[in-house]
């Protein structure tokens, strides 16, 4: 048997202790994925105001005293502390490069006041990048893969690659760079490039400058050894298209080799009908009646009247436009005419949830909306609703259409990046799990919607469908051996 590898996973957020979106989940289920494998695996991300320190026992790493950061000609000081996250199988450490400075406020990339990107976005990263580095250093622990994830740890790879690349210590360290959501690109003025201490050289078209500013993520497309995004349809998409690749596409074609699409996983343990505790009642394939009576919970939690012949649509998104909100905002009364119930759960933007809030009050018996995040509510309309609706105009892979199945909803969902890949249209297929369309258009959704509904109505046929996503395997274990054996080519 090969010898176990040494991973350092490399993340902005990690749940349980900060989340504001789908790459807290994966840089939380993946490492304890990859750790149940036999390999050791350790987290490093940074210390934000908002972790609690009692909740979490987080402690200093007794060996490590402070660390001098250089950002440009300043030198500043890092602390590092220490937690876990485990689950049955497996325990995986997490450092925290900490700096009141830069991490000690409440928000995680933005001012919860404001809702403004904090400015010094450019310093805090770079802070963390090297930090990271040097506390590898100080630990004298020696990973064989750094495995870094979006724009906030680009500069990773392209460090390794420069400054430390005469470093005995990482003289065999390779890196991954995850691409979870091209769009987010760590883009900062010229200026910003002075205080990474990175040699003029990298700073070219062929480095990090990117239309005359810097981008992090270009830093990890160029300088790392692999690439990976979390579908392969996404992968095929971020290369080919305009559209997709954000300006970055010449250069992901260009690394096309060294790309990889891995679907993300869910978590089987969280995300499961038969033992889940924050639905009204637990069921399976075999008792996929006990299914009303979470639809008669959630309807309950809404204000809304239950009817069993009735549908109810749920959605739990980021209101951003990325989420095909548009769409849904243009049908919404076609929709609403074809004697559906519909629950939202979720935050974002000030013009979607303006709309979503007069979409209820026009319709208060038919469409409930909830403004923030609740797990408990999240499980239940997972687990109360008919179909889940998820028309994105792009989604890396997307989570909750993975959950939907494992929960006996049917996905409503347009055919991109990984919604494409882990849905089956019903029309082409026998084991169908889902609708799907094409075109990011307005008319294309609501056909899918209508598809949906006639199907619903053949309450047989509609349980086929839904025992067939239940059917499904999204376990991280599969992603997590893609990932090993892909570290595994890396460092022979």
């Amino acid at each position: 048997m090969s010898k176990p590898l040494n991973v350092l996973f490399v993340t902005s957020e990690v749940e349980p202790f900060v989340k504001t979106g789908g790459l807290a989940d994966v840089s939380a289920s993946l490492p304890q994925a990859i750790k149940e494998l036999g390999h050791e695996i350790r987290i490093a991300a940074p210390r934000y105001g908002s972790i609690s320190e009692r909740k979490f026992k987080i402690h200093d790493v007794i060996r490590l005293k402070e660390i001098e950061i250089p950002i440009g000609e300043q030198k500043k000081v890092a602390n590092v502390n220490s937690s876990f996250i485990a689950n049955t199988k497996a325990k995986v450490q997490v450092y925290f490069i900490a700096s009141k400075e830069y991490f000690g406020r409440h928000g995680i990339y933005a001012s919860q006041e404001t809702k403004k990107d904090y400015a010094d976005n450019d310093e805090r990263f770079i802070f963390f990048s090297r930090g990271v580095l040097e506390t590898l250093k100080r630990l004298g622990w020696q990973p064989d893969v750094i495995h870094c994830n979006d724009w906030q740890t680009g500069l990773i790879p392209a460090y390794l690659k420069t400054i430390y690349s005469n470093d005995p210590f990482f003289k065999n360290v390779k890196t991954v760079f995850t691409i979870h959501n091209l769009a987010y690109q760590g883009v900062f003025p010229a200026a910003s490039f002075k205080k990474t201490g990175l040699p003029d050289s990298a700073f070219t078209p062929e480095g990090l400058e990117f239309y005359g500013k810097m981008s992090f993520m270009k830093a990890g497309l160029v300088y790392s050894d692999v690439i990976t995004t979390v579908s392969e349809k996404y992968a095929e998409e971020i290369r080919t298209s305009a559209e997709y690749g954000c300006g970055l596409e010449g250069v992901i074609q260009k690394r096309k080799s060294h790309l990889h699409g891995i679907v993300n996983g869910i978590d089987h343990e969280i995300w499961n009908p038969q033992t889940d505790t924050l639905i009204a009642t637990r069921y399976d394939s075999h008792s996929i009646e006990s299914k009303s009576e979470n639809k008669k919970a959630l309807l309950k939690k809404f204000n809304l009247e239950f009817k069993e012949s009735i549908p109810i649509i749920g959605m739990i998104s980021r209101l951003v436009d990325q989420k095909g909100l548009d769409l849904i905002e243009r049908i919404s009364e076609d929709m609403i005419k074809a004697d559906i119930k519909f629950v939202l759960l979720g935050a974002g933007e000030k013009q979607y949830q303006d709309f979503f809030e007069s979409f209820h009050k026009k319709h208060p018996s038919k469409v409930g909306v909830y403004f923030g995040y609740s797990d408990e509510i999240a499980h239940l309309i997972e687990a109360g609703s008919d179909m889940y609706l998820m028309p994105s105009k792009y989604e890396p892979c997307g989570l909750n259409q993975m959950y939907s199945l494992r929960y006996g909803t049917v996905p409503i969902v347009r055919a991109t990046g990984g919604l494409e890949d882990t849905i089956v249209d019903v029309d082409s297929a026998t084991s169908g799990t889902g609708f799907k369309f094409k075109k990011y258009e307005a008319k294309e959704l609501l056909k899918a919607i209508h598809r949906a509904l006639k199907m619903y109505q053949d309450q047989n046929a509609w349980k086929k469908i839904m025992r067939n996503g239940m059917a499904q395997d999204f376990s991280w274990e599969t992603s997590a051996k893609k990932y090993a054996t892909l570290y595994r080519t890396l460092v022979k």
